[in-house]
């Protein structure tokens, strides 16, 4: 029998690797409806199937039981946070390799995340959840100021405020209680402020056994927390990046990660490592290009072994000891301040013609509103670099992303006049 492999979620172009990966493997994409749109060639997919977006988890399952009862699926995957949590009660019900829903919601609700890994001994980062303002300020009368107000579940760094003063617990708590396209308003969480450098790691799991591929230095706004810059490898002591690799992994276990990537955001504090949050799939960013570049490792490529049912872990630990040239890489990202709509972009070529600049990209298109850092969605363009050390790569990506000029059309005021 052929594998017939369910894709939970546009999937971006994972369909077509799949299916190159594995010839005469046929797939098929569930989404959400507002995304049937995005999924890249339909029409070399078995079927496409749409549901709303306010469908129940259970009509997923048993839409999935539909087909998979006339067209059985062999396997299954999903590439982004979207809709994980459908991917994990229908492979539950139809018996398929995936993370656990245990897992998933783990992952998704960063409450429970933090409870699990205090009961494991593995964090003890005070959260609590809150339903108002009143919560909010019992919790910075027990642990202090500054503290940090977030969406319950969140993508992207929406809904995040550092608060420093209880004159700002109103607007933070309002903020994080909105919801954000794609996750479901799940509540409100404020945990206590972690101070120190923020990293993210990229790791590949196998049967419960976790390899850190890469551990990437991060650079967010003060303000938003909005992430503008990435660097690969972050420039640590043997000593620290060995404690970021045992204490990853004990997160992973805490957690009930068995297999596939898994990017997880920490900050270094004076009492070690400690996590902010962590993710069951690839980085976001332009990370995994990032690891590609200074490691040799494709965390994509391996995310499409791993759904096929393929072993990766001996083949990573095998690049990661190659005796090859190893350069930094880093990525950075614009944000105007100006809002507006956007007309054109200047000095393109001149940014790409930079040394060391590998790629530069806009993210919005002539026609788009701009303006201000409330996500990561916000970001206008990127550019990518390679150097010889981490604060190289980092300042020639960034001189690419400023030396873009950008024109906005800008509305006259429109306000009441007496």
């Amino acid at each position: 029998m052929s594998e017939h492999i369910l894709i939970v979620g546009t999937g971006r172009d994972f369909p077509a690797r799949i299916r190159a990966a594995r010839p005469g493997a046929r797939t098929t994409v569930f989404c959400r409806l507002d995304s049937v749109g995005r999924v890249r060639d339909p029409g070399d997919n078995a079927r496409v199937l749409g549901l709303r977006d306010d469908a129940p988890e259970q009509e997923w399952v048993d839409l999935a039981a539909a087909v998979h009862a006339r067209d059985p699926f062999t396997r299954i995957g999903t590439f982004g946070e979207r809709n994980q949590n459908h991917y994990a009660r229908i492979a539950e019900a139809l018996g398929l390799t995936a993370h656990s829903p245990d897992t998933v919601h783990l992952v998704h609700d960063k409450r429970a995340m933090r409870a699990r890994l205090s009961e494991a001994g593995v964090d003890s980062t005070a959260g609590v959840r809150v339903s108002g303002v009143e919560e909010l300020r019992t919790f910075v009368r027990r642990y202090g100021l500054p503290c940090v107000v977030k969406p319950v579940s969140n993508s992207g760094s929406a809904g995040i405020t550092k608060v420093t003063d209880e004159s700002g617990l109103a607007e933070a708590y309002a903020r994080a209680a909105s919801s954000y396209e794609g996750l479901a308003d799940a509540g409100v969480l404020v945990e206590e402020f972690l101070d120190g450098p923020q990293f993210s790691v990229e790791a590949v799991s196998e049967a419960g056994e976790h390899q850190v591929v890469a551990i990437t230095a991060k650079f967010s706004d003060p303000a938003s927390f909005v992430e503008l810059g990435h660097v690969t490898p972050a420039r640590l002591t043997d000593e620290v990046r060995d404690e970021v690799h045992t204490y990853v992994g004990a997160v992973l276990d805490a957690l009930g990660v068995e297999f596939g990537p898994t990017h997880s955001e920490i900050c270094l504090t004076e009492k070690g490592p400690r996590l902010i949050e962590t993710h069951v799939r690839m980085g976001g960013d332009e990370i995994p290009a990032l690891v590609r570049d200074a490691t040799g490792v494709d965390v994509d490529e391996c995310a499409v072994r791993q759904t096929l049912g393929e072993s990766v872990l001996p083949d990573v630990r095998a690049t990661l000891t190659e005796n090859r040239p190893a350069p930094c890489s880093a990525v950075w990202f614009a944000a105007l301040e100006s809002t507006g709509v956007l007309d054109r972009v200047g000095r393109l070529d001149e940014a790409r013609s930079l040394p060391g600049v590998t790629e530069v990209r806009l993210l919005a298109k002539p026609g788009a509103e701009v303006g201000g850092l409330t996500s990561s969605d916000s970001r206008v363009a990127f550019a990518r670099a390679l150097a010889d050390t981490p604060e190289d790569a980092a300042r020639a990506a960034r001189g690419a992303v400023e030396l873009l000029e950008f024109t906005l059309k800008v509305s006259p005021h429109q306000g009441r006049a007496i």
